[in-house]
C-alpha cells in the first residue's frame, strides 16, 4: 500500500481558554452534539486503504449513528448512511438483539452499531432495524444501498465471508448464509427455536468471556463451524420487567454461581452439503466452557480453546475438521485463573502462531510451531500486553518482515502505546506512538499503516493516520479545543487530572486520580467524593478522555466544589498475576482495605475536609460501595450505589467463580463477600439505585438487600427506574435524572457549598 500524503503539524497538548466558561450541567452531557467533538466512533481502514469508515453521532442525537467515510486522498468527510433515512420509524429489537445489546453495552444507542468492509473494499456491510443492507462503494450514492434481507425475522451477528462471497447471520436461532450476488439463501441450521440455537453465543459467553459470536468461517469458504446451545437445563428463574405502565414476567434461564451452565457443543460443516455437520470432541466432561474458535490457514483444522469449569486450565486444541477429533497443543494452568484472550495469530506460510500466555505471571506473547512446540518467548518482564474487551492487544502481524505489532501500557499502567517487534530477533519492543494518554489503535490487513486514535484526560480524541514504523502520515481528526468545538465554552471550568501513587498493605503501587475544583480557595476543605469500581479486569485510573460516563460528570461535580478520587485497589485489572489475584476466594476484602487506605491518604491533605469524604459506584463499583461504607463507616459520611451486587450467589457462574470458586465449595467466602452479612452496619445515610428490567445484576439483588436493611432497622434512600437495564446511567431517557438524584443526594450529605473551614 502506497500512500502519498502532506503531513500536517499536530496541535499541543491544548491549552484551555481563558474567557468566562458556560456552567456544564448534566443535561449537557447527554445532549448533542457529543462534547468529545468530532470524534469517529469504531474507525476502519478499508483493505485498499482509501477510505476511514467510521461511525458518527446525528446532528440532533448524539446517540443516534451514521456511517460516515474520510478519503484519505481527497481529504473529505461523508455520509454514507444515513440510519433515520434507512429506518425513519423508531427500532424495535428482537429479545436476542435486546440481550445482545445490553451484553455488548450499546443498548444506549441506536442507528448504525456495527458494519464490516467487503475483502475487496467494494462493499460494506451494515446491519440496521433488523434486516442487513450493503453499500457499494463504487455506485451512485443514490444507487448505492442495497437491501440483503427484507424479513419480519430480525437478523443479527451479520458476517462477510472470508473472500466476501457471502454474507452469514442468525435468524430465528439458526445460522443462514446468503449467497451476494444472487441473493440466494442457504440454511445452515434450520432446527433452532425456543431454548436450542446454532451458531449463537451463549449468556455467559457474550456477558462473560467476550464472545459475542457462535459461528467461525473456514478462510477458503467451505465450510463453517457453529455453537449448538441448548439452555433447557438452566431452571427457569421469574423476574419482573416493571416498566412505566406494565409489569411483565420475564422466565430467564440465568446460571447462578455453582449451578448448570447452558449444554455447549461444537460442529463444523461444509457449505456445499450443510445437512452433513460434523460433531467436534471437546472431550470426555460436557461442564466446560467454549472458549474461543479459530480456522488454521489450511481451512481442514480448528483451534479450539477449552477452559475448565473452574477455570484454572485452558486447553488449545488442534481438530481435523473432516472428523472433529484432535488433540491438545497447549495447556495453560493457574493457581487462581486462566485468563481469556483474543491473541491466537496464525502465520500463514511459515507454519506457526502467535499465542499469549500469563504463566510468568504477566500476560506476554509466544512464538509456537503448528505442531505445539514452542519457538521463543517474544515479550518479557512487567511490559504486559494488554487488549480491551473482545480485542487483541495483537494489531496487525506482517508475515513477510516478520513484524507484529501490539497494544501495551508500557512502564505506565494508566496509559496505552503502540509497539512493534520483530519475531526472528532479541530485540527490545520499539515504541511506535507518542504523546503521553491512551492510543487506541487500528490497522491495516496489510499491517503497512495505522490509525491511532490518541487522547489524554485534557485532550479529546485526535485521529491520526502513520506509516507502520511510526512515521506520521496525516492527522485526519486533529478536534482541538478551540471556538466552534462542543467543549469549549466549558473548557475554562475545565478540572485537570492529577496522578499519583499509593503503597498497599503488601508493599505492592496503587494509582490513583485525583481532580480539584479549579479556583480553589486557600485555607478552606472541601468534600470528596471518591469514585469506585474496583472490580476484577478493568481499571478506573487511565490517561483518557472521556471515560463512559464517568469523567464528564466527575466535571460537573468538580465545578459544585467536591474533589473526586479515584483509587485502583488490588484485585483490579491490568496489572498482572498477584495483583490481579490479591482477591482470589475472598471477593471484598482487599479491595475494601485498598480504598480505605485511599481515605486515609486524603486525610493527610490539607485541602480535604475528612469529614464530608462520600462514596459511589455502580455494578461492581456499586457492590464497592456499599462494603467500603458498611465496613468503614468512620471513613465515610455517605454512599452512593447503582446497580450492586449484593450476594455473589446471586450472579453468573463464569464470572463469579472464576474469583470465589462455587459456594460449595467457598461458603466462607460466599457469606464474608455477601453485602447482607454487613448490612446491620449502615451508619451512614445511603442511596440504591436500581433499574427494574436489569437482566445481569438482577433487582433480587437490591431486594434482599433492602430487606436485610429493613430486618436490622437501618434507614436508607432508593430510586428505581421503570423499564431500566444495567446501563441505564448511560442512557439518554435516564441518565441525565439518575445523575441528578446522585447530585441532589451529596449536596444534602456533604454539603458542598458549606461554610468553609480553616486550618488550625
Amino acid at each position: 500500500m502506497v500512500l502519498a500524503l502532506a503531513v500536517t503539524s499536530l496541535p499541543a497538548t491544548p491549552v484551555l481558554a481563558a474567557q468566562a466558561a458556560t456552567p456544564l450541567t448534566v443535561e449537557r452531557l447527554f445532549a448533542a452534539p457529543d462534547l468529545s467533538g468530532d470524534s469517529l466512533r469504531q474507525p476502519q481502514l478499508s483493505p485498499d486503504g482509501r477510505l476511514v469508515a467510521y461511525l458518527k453521532g446525528a446532528a440532533d442525537d448524539r446517540d443516534r449513528l451514521d456511517l460516515w467515510a474520510y478519503d484519505i486522498r481527497r481529504g473529505e468527510h461523508r455520509v454514507l448512511v444515513d440510519a433515520r433515512a434507512l429506518a425513519p420509524e423508531k427500532e424495535v429489537l428482537s429479545e436476542e438483539e435486546t440481550a445482545r445489546r445490553e451484553r455488548q453495552r450499546t443498548s444506549a444507542l441506536s442507528g448504525i452499531l456495527e458494519y464490516a468492509f467487503s475483502p475487496d473494499s467494494r462493499r460494506i456491510l451494515v446491519p440496521l432495524a433488523g434486516d442487513i443492507y450493503l453499500y457499494d462503494l463504487n455506485a451512485p450514492p443514490e444507487r448505492a444501498v442495497q437491501a440483503l434481507t427484507r424479513t419480519a425475522s430480525y437478523e443479527t451477528d451479520a458476517q462477510f465471508s472470508p473472500r466476501g462471497r457471502y454474507v452469514s447471520f442468525i435468524r430465528d436461532r439458526n445460522l443462514i448464509v446468503v449467497e451476494v450476488a444472487t441473493g440466494r439463501e442457504t440454511a445452515i441450521t434450520t432446527e433452532g427455536g425456543g431454548t436450542l440455537s446454532f451458531g449463537m453465543a451463549e449468556f455467559i459467553a457474550q456477558e462473560e468471556m467476550a464472545r459475542d459470536t457462535g459461528y467461525w468461517w473456514s478462510p477458503d469458504e467451505a465450510r463453517l463451524a457453529y455453537a449448538r446451545v441448548e439452555e433447557s437445563v438452566i431452571p427457569e428463574t421469574e423476574r419482573f420487567e416493571i416498566q412505566a405502565r406494565s409489569v411483565q414476567v420475564v422466565r430467564q434461564r440465568y446460571p447462578f454461581a455453582g449451578e448448570r451452565n447452558a449444554e455447549v457443543s461444537l460442529f463444523v460443516t461444509q457449505l456445499a452439503d450443510p445437512s452433513r455437520a460434523v460433531p467436534v470432541d471437546l472431550g470426555s466432561s460436557s461442564d466446560i466452557y467454549l472458549a474461543r474458535v479459530n480456522f488454521f490457514p489450511d481451512s481442514r483444522h480448528l483451534a479450539v480453546q477449552r477452559q475448565s469449569r473452574d477455570q484454572k486450565t485452558l486447553d488449545l486444541l488442534k481438530v481435523d475438521a473432516d472428523t472433529g477429533r484432535g488433540g491438545i497443543l497447549i495447556t495453560e494452568r493457574s493457581n487462581t485463573w486462566v485468563p481469556l484472550h483474543y491473541e491466537l495469530n496464525f502465520l500463514e506460510g511459515r507454519g506457526q502462531f502467535i499465542w499469549a500466555s500469563s504463566r510468568s505471571g504477566f500476560q506476554h506473547l509466544y512464538l509456537y510451531a503448528d505442531d505445539g512446540r514452542m519457538l521463543r518467548q517474544l515479550t518479557h518482564g512487567e511490559r504486559m500486553t494488554v487488549g480491551d474487551r473482545g480485542l487483541p492487544s495483537i494489531r496487525g502481524v506482517d508475515v513477510r518482515r516478520g513484524w507484529v505489532y501490539f497494544i501495551s501500557p508500557g512502564d505506565n499502567p494508566r496509559e496505552r502505546q503502540f509497539y512493534r517487534l520483530h519475531l526472528d530477533r532479541d530485540t527490545e519492543p520499539r515504541q511506535l506512538t507518542s504523546g503521553a494518554g491512551w492510543h487506541a489503535v487500528t490497522m491495516s490487513r496489510d499491517a503497512s499503516v495505522f490509525l491511532d486514535t490518541f487522547s489524554n484526560t485534557d485532550t479529546p480524541p485526535q485521529l491520526r493516520l502513520h506509516r507502520n514504523d511510526g512515521r506520521l502520515l496525516a492527522n485526519l481528526v486533529p478536534n482541538t479545543l478551540q471556538p466552534g468545538h462542543p467543549y469549549f465554552p466549558y473548557a475554562a471550568d475545565h478540572a485537570p487530572t492529577e496522578f499519583g501513587t499509593l503503597d498497599a498493605a503488601d508493599g505492592q503501587r496503587l494509582h490513583y486520580a485525583l481532580i480539584k475544583p479549579r479556583n480553589m480557595q486557600p485555607g478552606r476543605r472541601y468534600p470528596v467524593i471518591v469514585n469506585v469500581y474496583g472490580g476484577p479486569g478493568l481499571q478506573n485510573v487511565t490517561n483518557t478522555w472521556g471515560g463512559g460516563w464517568q469523567q464528564p460528570f466527575h466535571q460537573v461535580l468538580a465545578r459544585e466544589g467536591y474533589i473526586i478520587f479515584i483509587l485502583d485497589n488490588r484485585g483490579s485489572g491490568q496489572r498482572g498475576e498477584r495483583f490481579e489475584g490479591a482477591s482470589y476466594l475472598r471477593l471484598g476484602t482487599v479491595e475494601v482495605e485498598d480504598q480505605l487506605a485511599g481515605v486515609r491518604f486524603l486525610r493527610t491533605l490539607p485541602f480535604v475536609d475528612g469529614e464530608r469524604i462520600g462514596v459511589m459506584g455502580w455494578s461492581y463499583g456499586g457492590y464497592m460501595a456499599l462494603l467500603t461504607l458498611l465496613k468503614g463507616p468512620d471513613s465515610f459520611a455517605a454512599g452512593v450505589a447503582g446497580a450492586a451486587v449484593t450476594d455473589w450467589r446471586l450472579y453468573d457462574t463464569h464470572y463469579t467463580e472464576r474469583f470465589m470458586s462455587t459456594p460449595a465449595l467457598n461458603p466462607q467466602g460466599y457469606d464474608n463477600a455477601s453485602v447482607l452479612t454487613w448490612a446491620a452496619q449502615l451508619q451512614r445515610p445511603l442511596l440504591l439505585i436500581q433499574g427494574l428490567a436489569d437482566d445481569n445484576v438482577l433487582f433480587t439483588h437490591s431486594t434482599a438487600l433492602m430487606k436485610a436493611f429493613q430486618e436490622a432497622n437501618r434507614p436508607f434512600d432508593l430510586m428505581v427506574y421503570p423499564g431500566g437495564a444495567h446501563g441505564l446511567i448511560r442512557g439518554r431517557t435516564d441518565g441525565p435524572h439518575v445523575m441528578n438524584q446522585i447530585r441532589l443526594f451529596f449536596q444534602r450529605t456533604l454539603h458542598p457549598q458549606g461554610k468553609a473551614e480553616q486550618d488550625p
